[in-house]
């Protein structure tokens, strides 16, 4: 007599890929990029916080790309890394994809560009053409290895400048801090002059924005865009740190990390 043999599921969690572009969950990750991944003044006075990054952060209070995959069942636990560094430009991207490489991460998330904006003045924003340069020489060291990239989109930050000029505790950490003139210098000004600046700024965050999608594409399928989420998305005061004004703080980190991941490679793949 034949017996009826039952499957019996093993201890480890299987991923059931629910679209065609499913993917599974990868066993190490890394985060590159700026001040925004690092987590810096989400937790305390001008500090890195990376519990609290978006990315490769541990807090629940976040919900970060790497504690979502995590509860996925991937074997991730431990291997989030973070190379991202606060001030660091789009010059700076390589040095972190080399790290990255050389840790074996499989899943790399980018999110860069916004201090080559973020300058003194316009004229020391990092040209379109040295951006891309900088940004396909970053991504030909990760193509060897196949690791996967998620490319965020760099924030709006005139829509940061549109909330918060009316708030005068956000115009004196702007000034005192320096923080993003070329942008945020002259706050309340409707000089012709200075909302001329603003949207030329706006309009190279743009023009970065579509160089980062361009050169996901140009990576291959094993590279996601966000479409524009990050850009797009309605920041409120609420969720920027009450210590500078411009970086997301924990409710904010949440966010970012909420519209990445729905917009990323893992919105398909349930336990």
């Amino acid at each position: 007599m034949i017996k009826k043999i039952t499957p019996v599921l093993a201890t480890a969690v299987l991923l059931v890929p629910t679209g065609a572009h499913a993917r599974t969950t990868p066993a190490v990750m890394a985060a590159l990029g700026d001040s925004i991944s690092a987590g810096f003044n989400a937790c305390g006075w001008y500090v890195a916080c990376t519990s609290r990054s978006w990315s490769a952060g541990d807090s629940p209070s976040v919900n970060s790309h790497y504690l979502r995959l995590l509860a996925m069942g991937s074997a991730i636990k431990g291997h989030n890394l973070n190379f991202a560094v606060p001030g660091a430009t789009s010059a700076d991207l390589a040095g972190q994809a080399r790290r990255a490489a050389q840790a074996g991460a499989g899943y790399v998330t980018v999110l860069i560009g916004a201090q080559d904006a973020c300058v003194g003045t316009e004229k020391e924003m990092t040209p379109v053409g040295a951006f891309r340069r900088n940004i396909d020489q970053a991504f030909d060291v990760l193509r060897p290895t196949g690791a996967r990239i998620y490319v965020a989109s760099i924030p709006d930050v005139k829509r940061l400048w549109r909330v918060g000029k009316d708030n005068g505790w956000a115009r004196v950490f702007w000034g005192i801090g320096h923080i993003c003139q070329s942008m945020l210098a002259n706050p309340k000004s409707t000089a012709k002059k200075d909302e001329a600046r603003r949207d030329r700024v706006r309009e190279r965050v743009m023009d970065y924005n579509e160089q980062l999608r361009q050169a996901c594409e140009s990576y291959g399928p094993a590279c996601r865009h966000d479409g524009g989420a990050v850009f797009s998305y309605p920041f409120t005061l609420k969720q920027v740190s009450g210590w500078d004004y411009f970086h997301p703080n924990a409710d904010g980190q949440k966010a970012l990390a909420k519209i990445t991941f729905d917009a990323g490679f893992f919105s398909d793949v349930e336990p």
